[in-house]
């Protein structure tokens, strides 16, 4: 099979049953998507899928032959990091860190759907949402830290939304 990872063209071989983050870590050793519970409960293991976050665990790949699929070790480098893995060190938005790699590919796909003006369980105005704390921790929802680091995380979201917002008015 033939798969767009990060941007480059990979090739597995691997059985139907095979799960999008075993192939991941297992097949192509990019180990930044964790498995925590593997269940789709925890969204430690998710990734971007033709842009949308989803949580690999739950997902086969055989499923995801054509879709440009972006893990953590996609979205930046040691040298040039993505500004919401700037965020998250400047606000000390991780502890153990287990997490963060899937806090931080959730939290590109959360900031993509508030930019296409996607409405949330919380959005009041369904034809335009207002983004705020609510808003994030709602849209977050779906990954656990287990380190309790929650408020830094929406303080990086947030510093991270807000300048987006500001390039977008320019």
């Amino acid at each position: 099979m033939q798969f767009t990872i990060n941007g480059q063209p990979q090739q597995a071989e691997v059985d139907i049953r095979t799960s999008l983050l075993d192939l991941l870590r297992e097949h192509l050793s990019l180990t930044g998507s964790k498995k925590g519970c593997d269940h789709g409960q925890c969204g430690a293991c998710t990734v971007l899928v033709n842009g949308r976050r989803i949580n690999s665990c739950l997902t086969l790949a055989v499923m995801h032959q054509d879709d440009e699929i972006v893990t953590i070790e996609g979205l930046g480098s040691p040298d040039a990091l993505h500004p919401l893995q700037d965020a998250f060190v400047r606000h000390d938005g991780f502890q153990c860190g287990y997490c963060t790699p899937g806090q931080i590919c959730s939290a590109v796909g959360m900031l993509d759907e508030v930019a296409k003006g996607w409405p949330s369980h919380v959005s009041a105005d369904l034809n335009d949402p207002l983004f705020g704390d609510e808003e994030i921790r709602e849209r977050m929802s779906g990954n656990l830290c287990r380190c309790a680091a929650y408020p830094n995380i929406v303080d990086a979201i947030r510093e991270v939304a807000a300048n987006d917002q500001r390039e977008a008015a320019e």
